[in-house]
C-alpha cells in the first residue's frame, strides 16, 4: 500500500504543543495521538534505549500490545533495537533500515506480537533527555503503508524538539523534587525520592544527617538492618514496579526497629505533576519519621512558657529530644534523684502526668 501523506500543518501544530508535556507529563498521551493523526499512523510510544520499563507513555491504541511486549520480554530481543545508534545520530530509522522484508516476515516478534496486533511498519525518532537516549516509536498498519524517504525527512524535524522538551521536562521535574524535599528539610523532616526500581534519586539534609549503620543509602538504594522491615520494603518496591503511574499505591507504613535508638516509621507519598516526568523517573517520596532526634527547644523559651526554673527548663529540653531521665541526669551532672524531683515539679507546672506527654508538649515549642 502507498504510505499516507503527512499533514504538515497538523504536524506543525503538534510541534507547538510539545512544551505542554514539559510541565504536564500526562499531556504525552494526547500529543502522541495528534502525532499519529498528522503522520498517518495508528500508534506511538516512548522507549528508553538502555532502561526499558513497561510504564512508558503510549497511545491507547497500542496499550495492550505494549503490555505484551514487556510481559513476554520482547523488549530484551527486539530486532529493531540495532537501529538505536543510528537514531541517536539523527537518522529516522524504519524496519527496512535494519531488516530485509524476508527477515521481517520470518521474525518471531512480528509474527507473534506486531502482526496479530495489526501493526506492520515502524519508524523510530531518537532524542535526548539530558544524557539519556530515548526514541519516539511510531507504528503504521499494513493499510497505512511503509515510511518512505520523504516521510523520514519530515519526521526528522521532531528530533530536536523532542530533545528540547525532554531536557526541559527533566530539569523542571528535578526542580520540583528539590523544592519538595527542601520544604520538608525546613521542618526537619527526613525525606528521599525513589524511582520505579527503588533507586534513590534525591535525599534532603535531614535524611542525610539521620542515616547510620542501621538505616543508610548503599549504591543508591535504601538499606535497613531490620530484616523484617527490609522484607516489607522490598515488597513495597515490587508493588511500585507493578503499579501503573496513574494508580495510587496502597502502601501501609513500615516500622523500622533500631538497636539503641527509637524506631523509625517509613511512609510513602505519591509524586505528582511535573515531578512525575517519565525522563526523570521519580515515582514516590519516602518520609522517615523519627530518623534523627529533633533539636531541643530553647530552655529559656521552655522556662518562659511554663514558668520553670532554669534547672527544670534544661531538663525538659533534654527530655524533648528523647533522652531518658537517667541520660539527662548524667548529661546535666546531677543525681537521678534530683532529676526525678525536677521532673515532678515540671509535671505539676505543665499539667502533664507522663514523660511522653511532656515530650509532646515541649516539642511543640521547637
Amino acid at each position: 500500500m502507498k504510505a499516507n501523506r503527512i499533514d504538515h500543518e497538523e504536524l506543525s501544530k503538534v510541534l507547538n504543543r510539545l512544551g505542554e508535556a514539559a510541565v504536564n507529563p500526562a499531556a504525552w498521551h494526547d500529543i502522541m495521538d495528534d502525532i499519529c493523526r498528522a503522520v498517518g499512523a495508528s500508534a506511538a510510544l516512548l522507549l528508553q534505549s538502555d532502561v526499558r520499563t513497561p510504564d512508558v507513555p503510549r497511545t491507547a491504541s497500542i496499550s495492550e500490545a505494549t503490555d505484551l511486549y514487556f510481559r513476554n520480554n520482547w523488549h530484551l530481543r527486539d530486532p529493531r533495537a540495532k537501529g538505536f545508534p543510528r537514531m541517536m545520530a539523527g537518522e529516522v530509522v524504519t524496519d527496512l533500515d535494519v531488516m530485509s522484508a524476508e527477515q521481517i516476515r520470518a521474525d518471531p516478534m512480528y509474527n507473534e506480537l506486531l502482526f496479530p496486533s495489526g501493526y506492520r511498519w515502524f519508524a523510530g525518532i531518537g532524542f535526548w533527555a539530558e544524557s539519556a537516549a530515548w526514541a519516539l516509536t511510531i507504528q503504521r498498519t499494513g493499510r497505512e503503508g511503509t515510511f518512505e524517504a520523504r516521510d523520514k525527512e519530515v519526521l526528522a524535524q521532531l528530533a530536536p524538539r523532542l530533545t528540547e522538551t525532554a531536557t526541559l521536562a527533566t530539569a523542571i521535574g528535578r526542580a520540583v523534587l528539590t523544592s519538595m524535599t527542601d520544604v520538608l528539610d525546613r521542618v526537619r523532616q527526613p525525606a528521599l525520592v525513589i524511582n520505579r526500581e527503588g533507586m534513590v534519586l534525591r535525599t534532603n539534609q535531614a535524611a542525610d544527617r539521620g542515616f547510620d549503620e542501621e538505616i543508610r543509602i548503599r549504591e543508591r538504594r535504601l538499606v535497613l538492618r531490620d530484616k523484617q522491615a527490609m522484607t516489607r520494603f522490598d515488597q513495597l518496591i515490587g508493588m511500585i514496579r507493578a503499579t501503573p503511574d496513574a494508580v495510587a499505591i496502597p502502601a501501609s507504613p513500615i516500622l523500622i526497629r533500631r538497636t539503641t535508638k527509637p524506631p523509625v516509621v517509613l511512609r510513602l507519598l505519591p509524586v505528582d505533576g511535573a515531578a512525575r516526568s517519565v525522563f526523570l523517573g521519580a515515582r514516590a517520596m519516602l518520609i522517615l519519621s523519627n530518623l534523627a532526634p529533633r533539636p531541643a527547644p530553647d530552655p529559656a523559651l521552655i522556662g518562659q512558657a511554663f514558668d520553670l526554673t532554669p534547672a527544670e527548663s534544661r531538663l525538659a529540653a533534654l527530655l524533648a529530644t528523647g533522652t531518658s531521665i537517667a541520660g539527662a541526669a548524667e548529661h546535666l551532672r546531677i543525681s537521678r534523684e534530683t532529676a526525678r524531683n525536677h521532673l515532678k515539679s515540671i509535671f505539676s507546672k505543665t499539667g502533664v502526668h507522663r514523660q511522653s506527654e511532656l515530650v509532646t508538649l515541649v516539642s511543640q515549642l521547637g
